[in-house]
């Protein structure tokens, strides 16, 4: 398969302003402006506007949600999600995804995926195609095997550069304390209509233990969709992450008559009673409701959520505000 030409280097790590920024994105040649849709880290920009083009071509929600992610995993500059994600501990890329319809409440979960750089969309065709919610490993390998996807080597030149730098570092960071590459295609999607989707695509910690698996591929932590209340999503450090089902908090606060943003801050004092090294490290969500209305919060100043909006046909990139309390 032909790889896409590289994009712009994923710049959010470093990005520390503490207002909101805007660039206007070009808009498809045809646009739906009931159509929302919301993603974290600015490359979720392109994935907007792919998924923005999907549904204006008449595509379903999902379709959207599903290609919009499809871009990022594509991208070799990206090292945190799909082709070019930076590996475990032994070298190998091991991606993680899932995506969940709003309405029937069906969702697909794909962990520890190797060897094939879609995993979203091996998670929707698990969702469609089975009546199972989850797959890993090897056996989520012969499913995608089956469903036509062709396995091929997920490291880059880049990537492979990095764990080899990394492996022959005397007393290297060990997975527990290196917290540099573990940010997340979280994205979620309204279509004016009433009906939401989320999905979420990684390829986890850098240097993680073979196996591990946090919030990303786990419904209701990594993402949650729910038409009556609205969508979310999660990034940042997802072995904290999952232990507080982050996005069917934040929805279940929206089914309750919260705005998303709201329910993201409250989501924020849930976790700061008892996260761990709550100032130091990175816990950031984002929110959809059914009518187009958004949240997203950060936890850390130091580490700010920049987040990407396609709203009445055009782009921009945001930085949320950093949760005070």
């Amino acid at each position: 398969m032909t790889e896409p030409l590289d994009r712009r280097a994923f710049l959010a790590a470093t990005g520390a302003a503490a207002a909101a920024l805007a660039t206007t994105a070009g808009a498809p040649a045809q646009s739906d402006a009931g159509a929302v849709f919301l993603s974290t880290w600015d490359f979720g920009a392109e994935a907007n506007r792919r998924a923005a083009e999907v549904f204006a071509a008449g595509g379903s929600l999902l379709d959207a949600i599903e290609k919009g992610v499809n871009v990022v995993e594509d991208d070799p500059n990206v090292t945190s999600v799909g082709y070019g994600g930076l590996p475990n501990s032994e070298g190998e890329v091991e991606l993680d995804a899932g995506i969940m319809d709003g309405t029937s409440h069906r969702a697909g979960s794909i962990c520890n995926l190797h060897k094939i750089k879609n995993p979203i969309s091996v998670a929707r065709l698990l969702m469609e195609k089975t009546l199972h919610t989850t797959m890993a490993g090897d056996g989520a390998l012969r499913f995608a095997i089956e469903m036509g996807f062709t396995p091929q080597q997920l490291l880059t030149p880049k990537s492979l550069t990095e764990w080899l730098k990394w492996k022959n570092t005397p007393n290297h960071s060990t997975f527990w304390i290196d917290r540099e590459h573990h940010d997340t295609i979280g994205m979620l999607g309204a279509d004016g209509k009433g009906k939401v989707a989320a999905g979420c695509s990684t390829s986890g910690l850098a240097w993680k233990l073979p196996g591990r698996v946090a919030d990303s591929p786990l419904v209701g932590c990594g993402y949650y969709a729910d038409d009556a209340a609205g969508a979310a999503s999660a990034t940042g450090n997802g072995d904290v992450m999952a232990n507080y089902c982050t996005s069917f908090f934040i929805v279940n606060r929206m089914a309750g008559g919260a705005h998303p943003q709201e329910a993201c801050n409250d989501l924020m004092r849930f976790m700061a009673r008892t996260a761990p090294q709550l100032h130091e490290d990175m816990y950031c969500v984002i929110a959809i409701a059914a009518n187009g209305e958004i949240g997203a919060a950060s936890m850390n100043s130091k580490q700010p959520l920049q987040y990407a909006l396609w709203k009445n046909g055009s782009g921009s990139i945001h930085t949320a505000p950093p949760f005070l309390g």
